[in-house]
């Protein structure tokens, strides 16, 4: 088996996430999930469109933010990214602060439209290379984007899976709650356990992250790291071996 590292590993999986979609949307500092995007593409032979914010090669958009709601709204966009200094069990994250709002102890970047997105979207894949039960907490100090809505409310969009360093969840709308989908080489069902913070069920399937494979390292290192290099040059040659 050809190695890969943990960035390569996360690339692999979140691509194979997002197989079949349309069009792929990523926000800004966002080269891993960037990354999967466009091993997407590459995949579906150019079938899947991808938009990444801050790539003027890789964007139809001229005008970042509001193209971005607008293709939202209209249903034009199948799958999204989102982080969270805090994210819990029922999909809600945090994206506003720790402590009492307004007097918060930690200020995180901001909610910017997020919960309009994660109505909108269908499927929304939250992202956290570190995995840590003060990250993955049991409820969120703030809910910046709801994971789900009372019966009633319509939306279209949420969470569809969480992935981390450690691990992937896949979330049941339904419950509204994480299943334990698979964990990466090196981790255990226990490591996992003790590094989150919330509930979730296990996978009746539990089984271990399955790796990049060869064709896949090539694309990730040759084709992918060329484009992403253009946008994250640090990240292509730190993770990818890629010049700019």
């Amino acid at each position: 088996m050809t190695a890969y590292n943990s960035h390569e590993l996360l690339i692999a999986a979140m691509a194979r996430m997002l197989t079949g979609t349309r069009h792929i949307a990523v926000g800004v500092s966002s080269p891993i999930p960037a990354s999967a995007a466009l091993l997407t593409r590459h995949l579906s032979g150019g079938a899947t469109r991808v938009s990444i914010l801050g790539d003027p090669s890789n964007t139809f958009w001229s005008d970042g933010g509001k193209e971005l709601f607008d293709c939202a709204a209209q249903g034009r966009i199948d799958a999204f990214f989102f982080s969270g200094g805090q994210i819990d069990g029922a999909g809600n994250i945090n994206l506003v602060g720790i402590g009492n709002y307004p007097r918060a102890k930690v200020r995180f970047g901001g909610s910017y439209g997020s919960a309009f997105l994660y109505y909108m979207i269908p499927r929304v894949i939250l992202f956290r290379p570190d995995h840590d039960p003060r990250v993955l907490v049991p409820k969120v100090d703030f809910i910046s984007a709801a994971g789900t809505s009372p019966p009633g409310v319509w939306r279209r969009g949420g969470p569809y899976a969480l992935i981390t360093g450690k691990a992937l969840f896949h979330f049941d709308s339904n419950k509204g709650r994480f299943m334990l989908q698979s964990v990466h080489p090196g981790n255990s069902p226990d490591d996992i356990r003790a590094a989150t913070g919330f509930d979730y069920d296990v996978a009746p399937d539990l089984g271990e992250t399955t790796p990049p494979d060869s064709a896949t390292l090539g694309l990730i290192r040759g084709s992918v790291g060329r484009e992403i290099a253009a946008t994250y040059p640090a990240f292509a040659r730190d993770s990818l071996g890629v010049s700019a």
